[in-house]
């Protein structure tokens, strides 16, 4: 049986802090530099960038973040590379300006902006999100997909499991953040704290199963 199905069913919050910290473990060393700093991110200062400090951050920091396999990070960054080498930084900066102006609630809304960045799909999308506002935002992806799929008893199963985990849609995308935000709350209401969010939930999916 798999760890998460057991995880996710617990009602002991020592178990739900051990799957997280477990999240550390997986990171490669280079990545755990720039882990650290998303984890202090300041989403007011990434909202007063300029259009040329915010494509700074996507290119420096965000992408490098996002695309760890060298060769995906290459092929994102050169989409990226198209805002400037194709005289478009002004859609760039609407971007930049939609990420802060929508309605953080509004999940659906939040992934049709992020992937209008060149470059990022939903999963792409979903990561910007996540870090700007872990509170209502989680990363999908294929490894969040396939830990949900062994989770038993879930009420989106049938959902998960006719998901394409390497090709995910924005529906998906919804789904699954909805799927994140929901187990946040519950873990808060359960250990009377407020410190779970759909982020934390992230990692452990992502981590889970993985040792």
């Amino acid at each position: 049986m798999a760890i998460i199905n057991e995880l996710w069913w617990s009602t002991k919050e020592t178990n739900w802090n051990k799957a997280l910290s477990n999240y550390w473990n997986l990171l490669r060393e280079e990545n755990i530099v720039v882990e650290k700093r998303f984890q202090i991110l300041n989403t007011k200062e990434i909202e007063t960038l300029t259009a040329e400090e915010f494509y700074e951050f996507l290119y420096n920091d965000y992408y490098v973040w996002k695309y760890t396999a060298k060769n995906r990070l290459t092929t994102t960054r050169m989409q990226l590379e198209r805002y400037k080498t194709e005289n478009r930084m002004n859609e760039l900066e609407r971007v930049h300006r939609d990420l802060f102006s929508f309605d953080v609630a509004d999940t659906s809304d939040g992934l049709e902006i992020a992937k209008r960045l060149l470059g990022l799909g939903t999963a792409g999308a979903s990561g910007l999100l996540a870090n700007l506002y872990p509170k209502y935002f989680g990363t999908v992806d294929q490894f969040v997909v396939k830990s949900l799929c062994n989770v038993e008893n879930l009420p989106e199963k049938t959902i998960l499991e006719k998901m394409k985990p390497e090709k995910l849609t924005p529906k998906d995308g919804v789904c699954l953040i909805r799927i994140m935000k929901t187990k946040a709350v519950e873990l808060n209401n359960q250990f009377n704290t407020s410190s779970w969010t759909p982020r934390n939930i992230d990692k452990i999916l992502w981590s889970i199963d993985r040792n």
